[in-house]
């Protein structure tokens, strides 16, 4: 259990008692707590192919549906196990999939740029890992190179790579930040991402107007002026 958890389930237990396991579940879900940097993946999580865990996945959602009363005699209904199993394999949870990373080509920077690049407003859709219900909004990055460019569709790629799979949105920024910084080979990289999450505004205290904004900062932009600067230009 992390140092946050623990705060947690202790404060919890000062006001509620001793919290059983169905209880932290709630109070991790509803803290949207993070409890590892990495996706949390099993060793053998590749073993089965796609096409055989859309199999399982269509199985076990249609008893998920028949369990809710549904009747899946319904046209519109009958395809709908098929349907969420293509989605979460080869769609919204392609990421969990490293054959799925994006390949990354440097370039030398043969142009000097010496100042920062910023790709903003990039559109970024990942899915809430408590209670798999969307997250949406938009990543800002920025760079210095430190020799080497990549080419600029290749940042959305890199975000929407880490962004389709479970989420915790402290981890994506960590995730998409760290992965710059090996591909760059430089520590001066900056994440800000500002999004909606489903599960706040569609269920629990169902607030349709706030956002999350997380930010991951290293290298130079741990200087505030240059930190002020990325924030200018992407507007936070």
């Amino acid at each position: 259990m992390s140092y946050r958890e623990e705060i947690i389930f202790t404060n919890a237990d000062k006001l509620n008692g001793k919290t059983n396991g169905k209880e932290k579940y709630d109070i991790i879900g509803d803290n949207h707590i993070a409890t590892s940097i990495d996706t949390p993946m099993r060793a053998d999580a590749f073993e089965l192919s796609d096409e055989r865990k859309m199999e399982i996945i269509e199985d076990k959602f249609r008893d998920i549906m028949e369990t809710m009363g549904l009747d899946l005699n319904d046209d519109s209904l009958s395809g709908t196990p098929h349907r969420v199993a293509k989605m979460f394999v080869q769609e919204i949870f392609s990421g969990l999939n490293p054959a799925n990373k994006p390949k990354v080509s440097v370039f030398e920077n043969k142009f000097k740029y010496g100042e920062m690049l910023v790709e903003k407003n990039i559109n970024m859709n990942s899915t809430c890992e408590h209670h798999f219900l969307p997250i949406v909004g938009k990543a800002h990055v920025a760079y210095i190179s430190s020799g080497e460019v990549i080419g600029l569709s290749k940042i959305n790629r890199i975000v929407d790579y880490f962004a389709r799979r479970p989420q915790v949105q402290e981890r994506l920024t960590v995730q998409i930040a760290n992965e710059l910084k090996t591909i760059l080979k430089t520590d001066d990289v900056a994440v800000v991402i500002d999004a909606k999450h489903m599960c706040v505004s569609s269920r629990g205290i169902q607030d349709e107007s706030s956002s999350t904004v997380t930010a991951e900062y290293s290298g130079k932009f741990k200087d505030r002026s240059v930190r002020e600067e990325f924030l200018k230009y992407v507007e936070l």
